[in-house]
């Protein structure tokens, strides 16, 4: 595996982790076809567990993606320093 693969998995699973800790506290109530979220800016990394909504999984998604991004910039440096 070259170093940009690793760098982007790397930077992946740091994002995602990093999103999952750091998500907004949020509440979900449905009522029939009606649904209604409720989030709090706080970080929900000490709360309790249960579903992630839609808000928190983009939250998660969000910072996954940066994440990589960064890894794969790193590994295109790392690639050119090399060379």
């Amino acid at each position: 595996m070259n170093a940009k693969t690793m760098l982007l998995l790397v930077g992946l699973v740091a994002g995602g982790l990093v999103g999952y800790l750091t998500r907004p506290q949020a509440a979900e109530i449905k009522i029939g076809p009606l649904s209604v979220e409720i989030q709090d800016n706080k970080s929900s990394a000490g709360a309790g567990g249960g579903d992630l909504t839609s808000g928190q999984v983009q939250h998660i998604g969000l910072y996954a993606v940066i994440g990589a991004v960064l890894g794969l910039g790193a590994g295109f440096v790392a690639d050119r320093r090399r060379g």
